[in-house]
C-alpha cells in the first residue's frame, strides 16, 4: 500500500505528452494506472475544437479522484497549438508590449484564457517572462513582452491575471531567463554569460515579481548560468 501510494505522489509530479489526437486503449490504460499529474498537448494531438474538447474530456476521466492538468503553450504569434478558425490568432506579445497597457494585456490573457477553457484547458505554458535584451536572440525575439525588465513584469503579470479570471492557469517561462542568449535551446545549450548582479538587475525580475504575485507556476528554461 505504501510502494503504491509513493509511486502515486510521484507520478504526479510528471507531464507526459501523448502520441495521437485521440486516447488509444494503451495510452488510456497507461494514463489510468500511471496517474501523471499532467498531459501536454501538442499540435499533433490537435484536428479541431470539437475533436480537442473530446479529448481533454477523455484525459480528464482517466484521473483516479485527481484529473491530469492538461496543458499547452499558447502564447499567440508563433507559439500557438490550435487551429484558425475557429479559434482566434493572437499577435506576438510583443505587440501587445509596444502599447505599455496593462488593461490591454489582461484582455487578451483573458480572451485566449476563455477560448482554453472551452474546450477544457487547464493550465497555459505562458506568459513569456523573459527580457528581450539581445536583438539577436530569434528563439525568443517577439515572444516577449519588451526589452526591459520592468515592462515585461508589469505587462505578463497582467496577461497572467486575464488567463486566471477565466479559469486558467499560468505559467511563467523560461526561468532564470533566456532573453540574453543566441542559440535555441530546443537544439543546443546556450549559456547566459551575465553576472549574478546583471541577473539580480534585469533577467530575474520578471520572475520575482510573478513569484511575488503567487504565480501558479514556472518553467524552466534550457540554459547555463554559470553565474548561478
Amino acid at each position: 500500500m505504501a510502494t503504491s501510494l509513493l509511486r502515486r505522489t510521484a507520478a504526479q509530479l510528471f507531464m507526459v505528452g501523448l502520441p495521437r489526437p485521440a486516447l488509444d486503449r494503451e495510452t488510456r490504460e497507461f494514463l489510468a494506472e500511471r496517474c501523471p499529474g499532467g498531459v501536454i498537448l501538442f499540435k499533433r494531438n490537435i484536428r479541431s475544437a470539437e475533436q480537442l474538447r473530446r479529448l481533454v474530456a477523455d484525459i480528464h476521466a482517466t484521473g483516479a479522484g485527481v484529473p491530469p492538468l492538461v496543458a499547452l503553450d499558447h502564447e499567440g504569434g508563433r507559439v500557438d497549438r490550435l487551429p484558425h478558425p475557429p479559434f482566434t490568432h493572437f499577435p506576438p506579445m510583443a505587440r501587445v508590449g509596444e502599447s505599455r497597457d496593462t488593461g490591454l494585456a489582461e484582455a487578451v490573457g483573458r480572451a485566449m484564457g476563455r477560448e482554453l477553457r472551452a474546450v477544457g484547458i487547464d493550465l497555459d505554458f505562458a506568459p513569456v517572462l523573459d527580457v528581450w535584451s539581445n536583438p539577436r536572440n530569434r528563439v525568443i525575439g517577439d515572444r516577449a513582452f519588451g526589452t526591459t525588465p520592468r515592462t515585461v513584469a508589469r505587462l505578463a503579470l497582467a496577461f497572467a491575471r486575464g488567463l486566471a479570471r477565466a479559469g486558467v492557469l499560468a505559467c511563467g517561462k523560461h526561468f532564470p531567463g533566456h532573453g540574453a542568449t543566441v542559440g535555441d535551446s530546443h537544439f543546443v545549450l546556450p549559456r547566459v554569460r551575465r553576472s549574478r548582479r546583471e541577473l539580480a538587475a534585469t533577467e530575474l525580475v520578471p520572475f520575482a515579481r510573478a513569484a511575488a504575485a503567487d504565480i501558479p507556476a514556472l518553467m524552466t528554461a534550457h540554459v547555463v548560468v554559470p553565474a548561478l
